[in-house]
């Protein structure tokens, strides 16, 4: 998927304003660049990846109106977040990255205290679609709703969805912080 289809696929989900975002699990940044379009100038993007080598490709290709951050770190771990200081996100995208976590609920939950209330979580993932080395633990529509829960976060809303030439479908979702810890 090109940036392009990338940001058709998830700007249904995305409120278009100026604001702190992260993309955890960014890669070379196939989202975080559908992400930069879609928000306004004077953003931040923090693209959290553990792949050194992904995140500088990422840079390279970094829009000036919004500012992509790149943070070499594992999303499942505790890490710094370099510039945002005791600031909030307005927003975390998923872009198929949870299906390699085990325990997502977990992740998520631990994640929410940098999310603003009300802040919105965008997850793109795989619907129909068994295990495999590339998507490990699948995280179907119909079992979202108990991870978003066990996160402090609303029921998830299907935002939009579309055949996927590796199998199955692949979903986009949102769901926003409803608490605090």
């Amino acid at each position: 998927m090109n940036p392009r289809a990338a940001a058709h696929l998830i700007a249904p989900a995305v409120v278009p304003r100026a604001g702190n975002w992260a993309d955890l699990g960014a890669g070379e940044g196939t989202f975080t660049r559908a992400l930069a379009s879609l928000l306004e100038p004077g953003s931040r993007i923090f693209a959290v990846d553990r792949d050194a080598a992904a995140l500088e490709v990422l840079h390279r290709h970094s829009r000036e109106a919004v500012r992509v951050l790149p943070v070499n770190a594992d999303f499942t771990q505790r890490f710094e977040w370099p510039g945002l200081g005791d600031a909030s996100l307005d927003g975390m995208l998923f872009a198929n990255a949870l299906h390699y976590v085990p325990d997502p609920a977990l992740v998520l939950r631990d994640l929410m205290e940098r999310l603003s209330m009300g802040g919105r979580v965008i997850i793109v993932e795989y619907d129909r679609r068994g295990p495999n080395p590339w998507v490990p633990h699948p995280i179907p529509f119909a079992k979202l709703s108990a991870i978003t829960a066990a996160a402090g976060l609303s029921a998830p809303v299907e935002m939009g969805r579309r055949h996927s030439a590796f199998g199955g479908d692949l979903y986009v979702a949102v769901a926003d912080r409803l608490h605090g810890p």
